[in-house]
């Protein structure tokens, strides 16, 4: 059993367990270090404010539509791209989704129509990670409904299905885009965004539908359509491709008296792209049903 100290020899005062060591010219206090982190917090409401305002005179500006999806793509791409310490590349995924929404939101009102058959599916939980949290989601048991709310201007955009080659005639909805009927609708954004998906999430996959213009991000595949004789082989669509100069993808064939293809193009495609008149099967002048900014596949940029 150790001796008590000398009465003369003075007790070192207990370092409280939840005071940290000085380090690296940071507060040696806990609450030194709170106060520093509330002056960051002030430091980055500031600056969303005054994101917020330069947002307002982009608006005023006249610019084509609120809701960018390549923009907003592009924006994050570059965030990850410079990103680095011990914060999750997948939360400056979530904090910007959830900023882009309230931005957008700001410039007008802002609605998803949903395809969600079953609540399983997960297409609802899948709008609201993507569009936010608190922006107004409502659920449609077809895409057909879910397009004519984009189509009569009662929601911004769709989220519907990722087309299958399973699909049946009712659930292959991108066989009514084919009409072409004004106003015109285009695939722009594919959810979700980031993978690999936590546990939890769903798994599901969906394209975005809106009455604007995609717009490129530099990372995009876009979606083609063409009408074809209906005993065309996968094989020679893809080859034909090929030789007009395009790089594809995934390839769905649906036929009966002619064959309905959809074609995911590596790149950014528009409707007068000179190697769309290159394509020798089609019967009829290809159309670009839309394009999506790739999505973001673990923590690269």
């Amino acid at each position: 059993m150790s001796s008590p100290a000398p009465a003369d020899v003075p007790v070192a005062a207990a370092t409280p367990s939840n005071e940290p060591s000085p380090e690296d010219g940071w507060p040696a206090g806990l609450a030194q270090l709170r106060a520093e982190l509330d002056r960051i917090d002030d430091g980055l409401h500031d600056q969303l404010m005054r994101r917020a305002t330069v947002v307002e005179r982009v608006a005023r500006a006249g610019k084509r539509g609120a809701y960018r999806p390549g923009r907003e793509a592009a924006i994050i791409h570059r965030l990850l791209a410079r990103h680095s310490g011990a914060l999750p590349p997948q939360t400056i995924v979530r904090i910007w989704r959830e900023l882009l929404a309230g931005t957008t939101a700001m410039q007008g009102a802002f609605t998803v129509a949903v395809c969600q058959t079953t609540a399983a599916t997960g297409y609802i939980q899948l709008a609201r990670e993507h569009f936010g949290a608190l922006t107004p989601v409502h659920a449609f048991g077809s895409p057909a409904q879910a397009m004519a709310e984009v189509s009569r201007g009662a929601a911004s955009v769709a989220v519907l299905p990722l087309p299958s080659q399973t699909d049946t005639v009712r659930d292959a909805w991108w066989t009514a885009m084919l009409q072409n009927e004004q106003p015109r609708t285009y695939i722009v954004a594919c959810l979700p965004f980031w993978a690999p998906r936590p546990e939890g999430l769903p798994a599901t996959q969906a394209l975005v539908l809106a009455t604007t213009e995609p717009d490129a991000s530099g990372r995009d595949r876009s979606l083609l359509s063409l009408e074809l004789d209906a005993g065309i082989s996968r094989a020679r669509l893809a080859s034909a491709l090929t030789k007009a100069g395009f790089t594809p993808g995934t390839i769905i064939l649906r036929r009966d008296n002619v064959a309905q293809a959809l074609v995911e193009i590596d790149g950014f495609l528009t409707d007068d792209d000179p190697r769309l008149a290159r394509l020798g099967p089609a019967l009829r002048q290809p159309l670009v049903l839309g394009a999506y900014a790739v999505p973001i596949d673990g923590g690269t940029a």
